[in-house]
């Protein structure tokens, strides 16, 4: 008898051995889980965060384009842009400040083509400090466009519809960067002023 109970023993032992070893390495599976699930937790919250921020953004832009540039509410644009933006436009030149310079970069559009507009934004997402924005900007060549020296181009009623695209650096909720893109010579091919 007594080697059925050495044997019954050792079946014991081996048993409880199996269970405090799955149990251990269940343990850590767990705990190797609810590691894993609280760094994907902190990764989540990183993202939603970012995405706020960037959809936040994004409406600014809306309504930067859509209300305070197509209704030249200029006094607005500190909504959106640092007093001390650095903006890159479409025909090389670079704005230093918001006001007066490129406040005045963007009136002169309105003087020829008063109905210019920016009415909806196909385009838009952001990552980071960026946002980038592809806006269709619209309107009709009817007033004489001021070319200096007291000279004038007569209006040839043409409309432009113009694809642009805005990138922007933002910095503390404002775009202390701004970088334009548009073909200039389409835009003057739809005024009739290039072929």
């Amino acid at each position: 008898m007594k080697p059925k109970i050495k044997h019954l023993s050792n079946t014991i032992l081996l048993l409880l051995v199996s269970i405090a070893l799955f149990s251990s390495c269940s343990n850590n599976k767990v705990a190797q889980l609810e590691s894993k699930v609280q760094q994907l937790e902190k990764q989540l919250k990183v993202y939603k965060d970012d995405e706020a921020i960037n959809q936040e953004r994004l409406k600014a832009f809306d309504s930067l384009d859509f209300e305070f540039y197509s209704d030249q509410k200029w006094e607005n644009f500190s909504h959106s842009h640092a007093s001390d933006i650095v903006v890159y436009n479409a025909d090389g030149s670079i704005s230093k400040g918001l006001y007066p310079n490129h406040i005045d970069d963007l009136k002169p559009m309105f003087v020829f083509a008063p109905d210019t507009k920016i009415e909806k934004h196909p385009v838009k997402f952001g990552k980071g400090e960026y946002t980038a924005v592809i806006g269709e900007l619209q309107g009709t060549f009817t007033e004489p466009m001021p070319i200096g020296n007291g000279q004038n181009i007569p209006p040839t009623g043409k409309k432009f519809k113009l694809r642009m695209a805005t990138i922007g650096h933002w910095e503390n909720g404002k775009m202390t960067e701004e970088y334009l893109f548009y073909d200039n010579l389409d835009f003057m091919k739809q005024i009739g002023l290039a072929e």
